[in-house]
């Protein structure tokens, strides 16, 4: 690095940040990550609760989705309060704001749902209308697609509060995100692993994306070296799969991407959430050419019906 770019370092930076258990642990990943990298960096952490946080009440869908989660983050960024914002990338929405972009995805934790039980050792172990909770229109919709004999109610909150909902006996399972459960240390309330068979991940699912404004072109060179190509190239993927579909937390649609050497492996599928409806399709194709290949299957997905879901879902208002 010539003296030029070291003297064009910040020497300071203030990491944006929800407060909720999972989202200050992202954050201080991200910040030990920079302090290993820059000793001299000076990383502090900006937390503040968003209005998804407060209104635990709502379905997520009618609130205004996940992006909720990032747009009082990133007014932060555009205010100058902080610099970057860490994100589970699932919930960034698929298109940024001008003048926003991510900056770094750090490699994959587990991608995977999880079943979190304290009765039952399988989604096949459930007896009929057992209540099954989840904040997703994805998991959701799967889930009434394969498992017709159970309920599904909304379950919203922090990890420590759907578990917690669980415990108290409002559900005979709840699904979570596996990487959120493996972050906090809890792991072991991991009844099952659902593989992707069972329940497609949802686009970045288990991925952190490192925002920031375009114009700071100081972080985006500091911040390079916590980009994790392989994830960087599967996420990305995805993420056009899902926004050629219009994706968003409204639209229950899974899109999941594996490397198998210089290609990559990318099934993707869309739904009614009843589940009455799902069409899916995988497809394969060069790593370097992933925005083209997520648009590809998409175009796959339309064609298989995937075009008449979502117009019932805009009719609906979804």
């Amino acid at each position: 690095m010539s003296n030029s770019s070291l003297k064009a370092a910040p020497a300071k930076i203030i990491i944006a940040s929800r407060e909720s258990a999972l989202a200050l642990w992202q954050a201080r990943f991200i910040q030990g990550k920079l302090n290993a990298l820059h000793p001299q960096l000076q990383v502090g952490i900006f937390g503040m609760t968003t209005q998804g946080d407060r209104l635990l009440d709502t379905p997520l869908v009618k609130i205004g989705g996940k992006g909720l989660f990032v747009k009082e983050l990133e007014e932060t960024l555009r205010q100058g309060t902080a610099d970057i914002a860490v994100h589970s990338m699932k919930d960034v929405p698929m298109r940024l704001p001008p003048g926003f972009t991510l900056a770094a995805i750090t490699e994959r934790e587990d991608a995977r749902d999880a079943f979190v039980s304290n009765r039952y050792p399988s989604l096949e172990a459930l007896p009929e209308g057992s209540v099954v909770g989840t904040s997703s229109l994805r998991r959701e919709s799967q889930l009434r697609a394969r498992f017709p004999h159970l309920k599904v109610n909304s379950l919203r909150g922090n990890v420590g509060t759907r578990l917690n909902k669980l415990d108290q006996g409002h559900y005979a399972a709840i699904i979570l995100a596996a990487a959120g459960l493996k972050r906090l240390g809890l792991e072991g309330r991991i009844t099952e692993l659902l593989n992707p068979e069972q329940s497609l991940p949802a686009p970045g699912q288990g991925a952190l994306g490192i925002e920031c404004l375009s114009k700071r072109k100081d972080l985006l060179q500091l911040l390079q070296p916590l980009n994790h190509r392989e994830t960087a190239l599967c996420v990305t993927v995805e993420r056009a799969m899902s926004r050629a579909l219009g994706g968003s937390c409204q639209v229950p649609l899974g899109g999941y991407a594996q490397m198998l050497g210089d290609e990559i492996h990318l099934r993707g599928f869309v739904a009614t959430p009843d589940g009455s409806r799902l069409v899916s399709a995988e497809a394969r194709g060069n790593a370097e050419k992933a925005q083209a290949l997520g648009e590809a299957l998409a175009k796959a997905l339309r064609a298989k019906g995937a075009d008449k879901i979502l117009a019932q879902l805009e009719s609906q208002g979804a």
